[in-house]
Order: C-alpha cells, then structure tokens, then sequence
C-alpha cells in the first residue's frame, strides 16, 4: 500500500522515498509488522477466544497421557491471529499490483477458512476428529485448482511446466498439461504436512519459520535476473514481490510463539496449519523450487511419511511401525518431554533449512 501511494513521489525530489522500492526494506517493515501486531493484539484475542470456547480444543484421547492432562482448556483457532497480522504486514508494504501476491494471499486465507470450518466442528462436537479426511481435501483441492489456474493464466507464470532438481545443472522434468496436478499435489500435501507437524507446542512453527526464511530467499533470488543467471536457477518474474509475504509470515509466526511456547496459551489449530502449510507449498511450486522445499520442509515429509507408514504397515499386518505417529508421539512414547522433542525437531530443521540453501550454490 504505501509502495503505491508514494510512487508518484519517487524522484529527486523526494529521493529519500526510493527507499521504499527495495523489496528488501519493504519486507523488513513488513517483518516487524506482523510481529508487532501479534505482541500487541494476541493477549485480547486469546481471551475472546476463551470466552467462546469453554473447554478449549479437544484433545486426542488415545495421546500421551501428559497432553490430556496440561492441555485440556485451551483455547484454539490462533491461526486467526497468525493470518489477520500477515494481511495487514503484506498489505502496508507490498506492491498491490503484482499477481503474486494477491495469489499468496489468496491460499492463506482460503485454506484458513478450511481449517477454521474444521475447528469449529471439532468444538462444536467436542470431538477432535473434525471434518472427515475426504470433505477438507476436496475442499482443498477446489481452492487448490482455481488459485493454479489463475496462476498459470494471469499471474506472470512464465509457462514452464518442468520440475526442476537441486544440484544438478539443466536436470528438469517436463510435466506438460500435468504439471497442474503436480503443483496441486505439492499444495495440498505441504497443508496436510504441517498440520500434521502441529502436535506440540511450538513443533511446527520452528521448521515453519524456517522454511518461511529460506523461501524469502529464494523468492527474492528467482525474482531477480542477474541472481538467477548467476546461479543457474529458473527466473520467474514477479516472484521477489513474495518476499514482502513471506517476511510477514515470518514476523507472525515469531510473534505468535510468544503466546504459544510451553505451556501454550493458545494453539493455531487447523485454521492456522492448514493455511501456512498449503502456502507454502504454493509459493514452494510458484518459485520452481519445489524439491527444495522437500529438504528445507524435511520435518514436514518425515512426519507425513511415518503417517503413511504407520496406517498402510497397519492395515496390512494389524501391527504398529512405531509407538504411535506423527513421529514426534513416537518419541514421546519412547520417554522424550515435549521439550525435547520439540527442541531437536527445530535443530533438524534448521539444518536442514541450510542445507536446501545451499543446494542454490552447488550446480
């Protein structure tokens, strides 16, 4: 908002403006925003949420004991507070013109309603199960196909159907006309990938703002012309704008563990999991860096798969692969505090998140 309304004054006259057309400031102020707004407003908006919500989420009833225990009564649904501070840090400081971001903000919100239609199920049902697996993804999938399509039709996508892998040079895979599917599967399954993560207090938001960091990076590398050629990456037009988005997801997310570090005052919920998880598999196939993604988001894919692993092992011998999943139960089980868990689950995910870096440079 305000890159458009000083524009007319950008000049010598005013050059002291110029600053603000460095995408690199814009996401600094659009950081802090977001962070600020959280820290100002979360407080008040925990205790509405309180307010309707007397016995809090419901928590699973075969879980760790220690959960049922120390959770019972908090409230749900922050993810309201995550995606309202996100709109208005990209909105302030984001170039309202461009595509990109009006896409970005597009899936936040549509997958927030999603997970919030599914949040307030499970408190209307007192029952932690919420809307059945098939209702969200056909949910997502409809959101999911319109946002691509408007993508590939009108949002600068530059036509390029490849998959591309890291480290590698000129190492692609052309898709065609399926390629939509592709990038649909990669935006639904990073939403369920993360919503799955969120288990513990503060576990999803470590790898969140991590990959939210390296994908502010990459945005802003593939966006630019001489960075890209530089190193031999697909240049996408348009595509630093998402920096600014990415900067608030930051900034929120920050923010929002002040209030969700153990024990937690409040949790995101689907609301909150679902969006951030299916924009950022969006902005992830936007940048043709998808497969990036599946090594910076690397907790995300392990705890899918141990999913995936536990129901499909189960089905076929009616025994379980590990004491229970998502994975970081499993560990719980194995005697680990949630602390702990949580702790290590952030160090692999910093690791990671600087190894899926520097997959840019190693071509």
């Amino acid at each position: 908002m305000f890159y458009n309304f000083i524009y007319k004054f950008y000049g010598v006259q005013f050059s002291f403006l110029n600053i603000f057309k460095y995408i690199t400031f814009r996401s600094i102020c659009a950081f802090f925003t977001s962070f600020i707004l959280i820290l100002l407003f979360g407080q008040k908006i925990i205790q509405i949420l309180k307010k309707y919500q007397v016995n809090g989420q419901p928590i699973r009833d075969d879980g760790p004991q220690s959960h049922i225990d120390s959770k019972k009564g908090t409230p749900t649904m922050g993810g309201i507070i995550i995606i309202a501070s996100i709109l208005v840090g990209s909105l302030l400081w984001g170039d309202l013109c461009s595509p990109k971001l009006w896409l970005c903000l597009g899936i936040l919100v549509s997958f927030g309603a999603i997970g919030a239609t599914d949040d307030c199920r499970k408190l209307k049902t007192m029952d932690y199960h919420g809307l059945s697996g098939k209702k969200k993804l056909c949910l997502q999938t409809i959101v999911s196909i319109i946002c691509w399509y408007i993508a590939m039709q009108f949002a600068n996508f530059d036509g390029s159907t490849s998959v591309f892998f890291p480290i590698f040079k000129n190492c692609q895979i052309e898709l065609g006309s399926l390629f939509i599917f592709w990038a649909i599967f990669v935006t639904i399954g990073s939403s369920n990938a993360v919503n799955l993560t969120d288990g513990l207090d503060g576990l999803a938001m470590g790898p969140v703002i991590m990959s939210s960091i390296c994908f502010a990076v990459i945005s802003y590398v593939v966006g630019h012309t001489i960075f890209a050629d530089y190193l031999h990456i697909t240049y996408v037009p348009g595509m630093a704008e998402v920096c600014v988005f990415l900067s608030s997801l930051v900034g929120a997310s920050l923010g929002f563990m002040w209030f969700n570090a153990p024990p937690a005052k409040i949790f995101m919920g689907d609301t909150g999991s679902v969006a951030i998880g299916g924009v950022l598999g969006f902005v992830a196939t936007l940048s043709k860096q998808e497969m990036i993604y599946a090594i910076v988001g690397g907790v995300f894919v392990i705890e899918t798969i141990s999913v995936i692993l536990q129901v499909g092992y189960y089905k076929i011998t009616h025994k379980r692969i590990f004491l229970m999943s998502p994975i970081h139960h499993h560990f719980e089980k194995k005697g680990w505090s949630e602390s702990v868990v949580v702790f290590r689950f952030w160090i692999i995910s910093i690791a990671l998140g600087i190894l899926g870096l520097s997959t840019l440079k190693i071509r």
